[in-house]
């Protein structure tokens, strides 16, 4: 196991999880209220936690939805002024460990969540009162437990984000052991987040080489070991490589991320059969290969090569088109090749366009997208 303290505090490696008491004390957090869903708390992980905590008092809130939302993220700060905690432990995925950190606002801070986002000046707003936050990641994708923001669905229906130094995790608990359960769609979803998220980062234009470097890092890695973690989900070497991908992309995203995230924020918003429940990852892996060739000839990616250096980081020959490979690589691993194929409609793109162009990674993309060009990469990638 490794620690490392980049951002925050981090342990990784197998048996990290024995860290979690310790870091506990550290913090100061001695009445914890856990955040998880109710696919982690029937896997047993959640009980592993609490054995792990050796007999601390804990509240558990695992109605987490598969997109967090305003709503259930009122109720986990409600029943953590109503227990008494001190302190949040989220266990599972991007959606709880980003439920948990609205939850540390709210907990805290009067009025509405939007009040706290992004576009609306809110970050500002976030104070270091917010609730201490400990980290348990349960799959290898969002790298939300090393990020200062969080994705939320308000109860107007906008998904925003949300970002403060004051939401950064107090400490990540990254045991790959934990991610060995995780069925194969799953490992393979969230896998393509992790790479978007590597992609994206080191596409934008903003200076930042040791992003770049952690970044391309991540790709290579999670490149190399995304089909055989999704095949053979008890190689621990491929879920250490995914997990650390997953941190790695999310510590260099701190540099800003594009277009791949201001379509999937606003798509994932989308109420399909009734429900908000499009998977993040599934939704990047799908719009990544056209967002690719639009940011292909952007000034700052040609001046500085990247798409090549890209490529080498993905082992891929020069000739080889990247598009093309993670188009390649997403039918492999078994994810959906378009937007239709997840329940989207044509007639919901202006609703999807008018959310990307207000969207807090549409500034940052190499280059600044209309909504005609919106438009046409939702096209292609439909």
């Amino acid at each position: 196991m490794a620690f490392i303290f980049y951002l925050t505090h981090i342990h990784i490696g197998s048996e990290a999880l024995l860290q979690l008491k310790p870091e506990c004390e550290r913090i100061g957090i001695r009445r914890p209220l856990i955040v998880s869903d109710k696919g982690v708390v029937a896997n047993g992980i959640v009980d592993r936690v609490t054995a792990t905590l050796g007999g601390m008092p804990c509240t558990l809130f695992d109605d987490t939805p598969s997109n967090p939302t305003e709503a259930m993220a009122r109720r986990a700060a409600d029943l953590y002024r109503d227990s008494g905690c001190d302190g949040l432990i989220a266990v599972g995925g991007g959606s709880s460990i980003d439920l948990a950190k609205a939850a540390a606002i709210l907990a805290i801070h009067p009025g509405e969540l939007k009040t706290y986002a992004t576009i609306e000046g809110g970050s500002a707003r976030i104070t270091p009162a917010a609730a201490p936050l400990i980290a348990v990641p349960t799959t290898s994708g969002t790298g939300s437990e090393v990020a200062r923001g969080a994705i939320v669905i308000l109860n107007d229906g906008r998904k925003l984000g949300f970002h403060s130094w004051h939401l950064l995790p107090r400490s990540a608990i990254c045991d790959p052991l934990l991610t060995l359960g995780l069925p194969p769609y799953l490992t393979a979803a969230t896998g393509m987040d992790a790479i978007a998220h590597c992609v994206e980062t080191f596409l934008s234009a903003a200076f930042n080489p040791p992003a770049d470097g952690i970044a391309l890092d991540g790709l290579e890695r999670a490149w190399a070991s995304i089909e055989t973690a999704t095949k053979d989900g008890s190689d621990v070497d491929a879920r250490l490589n995914m997990m650390s991908a997953s941190m790695q992309g999310a510590m260099a995203f701190q540099k800003g991320l594009g277009a791949v995230h201001s379509l999937s924020h606003p798509l994932g918003g989308l109420k399909i059969d009734g429900k908000t429940g499009l998977h993040h990852g599934t939704l990047n892996a799908i719009v990544m290969p056209a967002v690719l060739r639009f940011n292909a000839s952007a000034p700052s990616v040609i001046k500085e090569n990247k798409i090549s250096r890209l490529k080498h980081a993905m082992r891929l020959q020069e000739s080889d088109d990247i598009a093309d490979a993670v188009s390649q690589m997403c039918a492999r691993l078994g994810l959906p090749p378009g937007l239709s194929q997840v329940g989207v409609k044509r007639e919901m793109f202006d609703a999807v366009i008018q959310g990307a162009m207000v969207d807090h990674c549409h500034k940052t993309n190499p280059r600044e997208a209309t909504p005609d060009q919106y438009r046409q990469l939702l096209n292609e990638s439909f």
